[in-house]
């Protein structure tokens, strides 16, 4: 029952959480609070996320339910299927390096960097996406043809050890530096009690430091199981590591509600905003139905 059931509850939940973290960094109210290019690399995320609970996730939940994956119904399915769940993760690891070094480079420099400009901001994120998708390109090309010649292409394991470290490990690597930094100069800025510019959104400074630290224990064991020990015994072991990997990539909006204290007072102050219009339109009809 969990393992049937798990994979279609994060694809309900995480559609949803990941919907609500895309809308709210692009509403003008959060612009207008937190004038950071980070606003810009949430929603893209928050799309990446979304799209990667319908691959493999998926497939576990039809596999269990009734008895087929995607990557197996047809040709077409599984090349879509194969390209979108190495290129969605990779993309949404490394987005996350740069909001990383964004963080950093805000708290050591006292003046903007190209990395903080809006537009060096789109040309980094176009810049990943294309990379990535170049780089996993032959998957929708190559894989995945039913016949005898395309025995000849064998991807696995060979690119399951390619992601774990386009996904993971380099990632983590550059996530935890940089973070290092940001611990750094939050602990320097406390120690000498320093109120300016460079402590003003500090909050996300912290989440991103947690979320590196979630990156590590959820995600990493499934793909390194997946890359050296794709036979184990049971199989359910290594499922339930990819359920840990992919339930990391709904949290986002938990995460960000908990400690980022600027995305939270935009959400009650867009939830307030409601109500008084709802109140405000309520109020009009009873007027206009006296009259």
């Amino acid at each position: 029952m969990f393992v049937t059931y798990y994979p279609f509850t994060l694809i309900i939940v995480g559609t949803v959480l990941n919907f609500f973290t895309f809308i709210i960094p692009c509403q003008p109210i959060f612009r207008k609070i937190y004038r950071r290019p980070i606003i810009h690399y949430m929603p893209t995320i928050a799309i990446l996320d979304m799209l990667m609970l319908y691959g493999w996730n998926f497939d576990h939940y039809l596999y269990y339910a009734h008895g087929f994956t995607l990557l197996l119904y047809s040709v077409t399915s599984c090349k879509i299927v194969a390209f979108v769940d190495y290129f969605t993760p990779q993309v949404s690891a490394w987005l996350r390096v740069f909001i990383c070094l964004d963080r950093y480079l805000s708290l050591s420099h006292q003046h903007k960097t190209w990395f903080s400009q809006p537009k060096s901001v789109f040309i980094i994120i176009a810049s990943i996406v294309i990379i990535f998708t170049l780089i996993n390109l032959h998957l929708p090309i190559f894989t995945c043809f039913l016949n005898p010649m395309a025995r000849f292409y064998n991807v696995y394991p060979l690119w399951d050890y390619v992601n774990l470290g386009l996904y993971n490990c380099a990632p983590f690597i550059f996530m935890s530096v940089f973070n290092d930094g940001v611990i750094y100069h939050l602990i320097h800025f406390r120690q000498t009690h320093i109120q300016n510019f460079q402590i003003q959104h500090h909050s996300i400074s912290i989440t991103l430091v947690r979320t590196t630290f979630l990156f590590l224990i959820m995600t990493i064991p499934a793909t390194g199981g997946y890359a050296f020990f794709p036979n184990t015994q049971p199989v359910d072991i290594l499922q339930i590591l990819d359920y840990g990997l992919y339930t990391y990539h709904i949290l986002s909006f938990p995460l960000y509600m908990i400690t980022f204290t600027e995305f939270r007072q935009t959400v009650f102050l867009l939830i307030t905003l409601e109500r008084n219009h709802n109140l405000t339109i309520k109020f009009f009809i009873k007027i206009k139905f006296i009259f």
